[in-house]
């Protein structure tokens, strides 16, 4: 079953008398609990495809669906229920509050859903039970992933959207931040979505969508993905 589908979704972007093309008819399709990984250089247009179907841009043609609704038929405030209950974000900087222990800062996530998961139980799952009540600048750049991550969880959505979300952390740290993302879709069964430039996570993937110049340039699907440990990073 597709959760999430592409129908030659086009979005421009016009600077003085110049229209500048970020996403060119672009179409695909994930399904229900698959890991996807989108795939291709700066300026491919991934992040753009990631916003789309997040809700935080509006396509310029073209139709998305995702989780059974029609996103590109939605108004202002469909869409802002849209992001509220059924998308999970992460991205590349954290955006937790400095003020607030990582418990507080994933109970956050809890009071604007519908049913959410347990806070405590959201940073268990990400490995942070002994950090709960640490402030972020007390965790390192890893666990402040973590918990951006039990943030999103902490909401139950029906897609988990990460961009770029090693960008900021050193090799091994970000290692452990995929196997965290890769346990959410393993044993969560949630659709899990990650922009990233780096080919090397491709074998882990379900369906690797790979972007160039706004486009889709290739579609690959693996019957049997590998575990992280196989990846040569």
């Amino acid at each position: 079953m597709a959760k999430v589908i592409f129908e030659k979704v086009r979005k421009d972007y016009l600077m003085g008398a110049t229209t500048i093309h970020v996403a060119k008819d672009v179409s695909f399709e994930i399904k229900e609990g698959e890991l996807c990984i989108i795939l291709g250089p700066s300026g491919a247009g991934k992040t753009t495809v990631l916003n789309l179907l997040g809700g935080m841009e509006n396509a310029t043609s073209g139709k998305i669906t995702a989780a059974g609704q029609e996103v590109t038929a939605l108004g202002e405030h469909e869409l802002t229920d849209y992001r509220r209950y059924r998308i999970g974000f992460v991205f590349q900087f954290y955006n937790l509050i400095p003020n607030l222990t990582a418990l507080e800062n994933v109970e956050l996530a809890r009071q604007v859903c519908k049913s959410p998961l347990d806070p405590e139980e959201s940073l268990r799952l990400v490995g942070l039970s002994e950090r709960m009540n640490s402030f972020p600048a007390q965790l390192s750049g890893g666990e402040q992933q973590r918990v951006a991550i039990a943030r999103a969880i902490c909401k139950n959505p029906d897609l988990l959207l990460c961009d770029e979300p090693t960008g900021a952390l050193d090799t091994e740290t970000g290692k452990a931040v995929i196997g965290v993302l890769l346990d959410i879709c393993r044993n969560m069964g949630k659709t899990v979505i990650i922009i990233t430039h780096n080919s090397l996570l491709a074998p882990i993937a379900d369906r690797v969508i790979e972007m160039k110049n706004g486009q889709v340039e290739s579609v690959s699907i693996r019957d049997e993905p590998v575990g992280l440990e196989a990846v040569k990073w």
